[in-house]
């Protein structure tokens, strides 16, 4: 398969698995606009062009979010797309709180592939809270988002200088 087709089938496949679902933000925007937007963040702003980094970008949330097995995306992607999507996942077994520390405790040991892909998910975070916060998000809660996104991404630092210092300057915006 063609690089170009890999990551098309991913955005098809991630397209169809979140057909149904909505961002939390104020405009309730489809959710598949989420990984497009990492996507585009990697291919612009990082300048990927790496289709295992791209496919997994585009199916980041499909773990956590549908329900998409680890096998059926090895199955359909290879191990390679596969392993990236299982870095940034959560599991949504824990309670939250225990998510978002893991998210912290293990962001430095993840692969350079799926670093790229967490900046591009802050990123994409950020930039919604900003212009299209959840309504039921106080001040204080889109603030210790922002904090608690920065603190994954500090430490997985030193992958990508141009995706960094767009989180830098998303984070800048802080509410």
């Amino acid at each position: 398969m063609t690089d170009t087709a890999l990551i098309l089938r991913a955005a098809a496949f991630a397209a169809h698995k979140h057909r149904d679902q909505r961002r939390k933000d104020m405009r309730a925007s489809p959710y598949i606009n989420h990984p497009i937007e990492l996507a585009r963040v990697l291919a612009e702003v990082g300048g990927v062009t790496d289709a295992v980094t791209l496919s997994a970008a585009l199916l980041h949330d499909t773990l956590e979010d549908t329900d998409t097995t680890p096998e059926e995306l090895q199955r359909a992607f290879g191990p390679e797309v596969a392993a990236v999507v299982a870095e940034v996942s959560d599991d949504k077994a824990l309670p939250k709180a225990e998510r978002k520390r893991l998210q912290v405790e293990h962001a430095a040991t993840i692969s350079d592939r799926a670093k790229r892909v967490k900046l591009a998910d802050k990123i994409s975070n950020l930039t919604d809270v900003v212009h299209a916060p959840p309504a039921s998000w106080s001040l204080e809660r889109r603030r210790a988002y922002f904090d608690w996104a920065r603190s994954v991404i500090d430490r997985l630092r030193g992958v990508d200088p141009a995706l960094e210092a767009a989180f830098d300057a998303a984070y800048a915006q802080r509410p």
